[in-house]
C-alpha cells in the first residue's frame, strides 16, 4: 500500500544500515559519514518516488555513481590495490588503530588475549590475537562491498526508470493541455452576425 511503502523499509535501506551498524562497532569513521550520507539520499529517493519528485530521483541515480565509486575504493583497500594498506588507518581518520569488526568477530574466530607485563612500558596492556578464522575479514568487507555495488546498480536502473515513466506522463499530459482548441478560461461569445442585428435594432 502507499503508507507502507512510505513507512516500511526498502532492501536499499536495510543493506545500508546493516553495514552502517558493523562499521559502528568497528570505528570506522570514514565508512560511517559515507553510510550515513547514502541512507539520507536513499530515503530521499523514495520520497522523490512516492511524491512524485523527479528531481530527487534524479539526485538519486547521480549519487549511486558516487556510491559505487566509494565502494570500489573499499575494495581495493582490503585488497590492497595501487599501494593502498588494509592495515593502515585511513578509514579511521588517523585518530584510533580500530580495524573493521569482522577482523576479531568473523565465521570461526577465536579471540585471544595474551599478558605484556613481561616486557618494559607495555605493563597493563595485552597482546590480542585471532586465530581459526574460516573467512579472512578483508574479503568479508570485499563481499559487502561488492553487494552494495549491486544493490546501486539496479537503485541506478529502476530510478532511470521511474523518471523515464514520470517524464513520458508530463509530456501527455502536456499534449493534451498545451493544444487544446477551448481554453479553460473560454468565453463564448455571440457571433458577430448576431450582434450586428442587434446594434441595427
Amino acid at each position: 500500500s502507499r503508507s507502507c511503502n512510505s513507512l516500511c523499509p526498502s532492501p536499499f535501506q536495510l543493506a545500508a544500515l546493516e553495514r552502517q551498524v558493523f562499521d559502528f562497532l568497528g570505528y570506522q569513521w570514514a565508512p560511517i559519514l559515507a553510510n550515513f550520507l547514502h541512507i539520507i539520499i536513499v530515503i530521499l529517493g523514495l520520497f522523490g518516488t512516492i511524491q512524485y519528485r523527479p528531481r530527487y530521483i534524479v539526485v538519486y541515480a547521480i549519487w549511486t555513481a558516487i556510491w559505487v565509486t566509494w565502494n570500489i575504493f573499499i575494495i581495493c583497500f582490503y585488497l590492497e590495490v595501487g599501494g593502498l594498506s588494509k592495515d593502515s588507518e585511513l578509514l579511521t581518520f588517523n585518530i584510533s588503530r580500530h580495524q573493521s569488526w569482522w577482523s576479531e568477530n568473523g565465521p570461526g574466530c577465536v579471540r585471544k588475549e595474551a599478558s605484556m607485563s613481561g616486557i618494559k612500558g607495555l605493563d597493563n596492556h595485552s597482546y590480542i590475537s585471532v586465530i581459526g578464522c574460516a573467512l579472512e575479514y578483508r574479503y568479508i568487507e570485499v563481499m559487502h562491498s561488492s553487494f552494495q555495488i549491486l544493490i546501486a546498480l539496479v537503485g541506478f536502473v529502476y530510478a532511470c526508470y521511474v523518471v523515464s515513466v514520470f517524464t513520458e506522463e508530463e509530456d501527455s499530459f502536456d499534449f493534451i493541455g498545451g493544444f487544446d482548441p477551448f481554453p479553460l478560461y473560454h468565453v463564448n461569445e455571440k457571433p458577430t452576425n448576431l450582434l450586428f442585428k442587434q446594434t441595427y435594432l
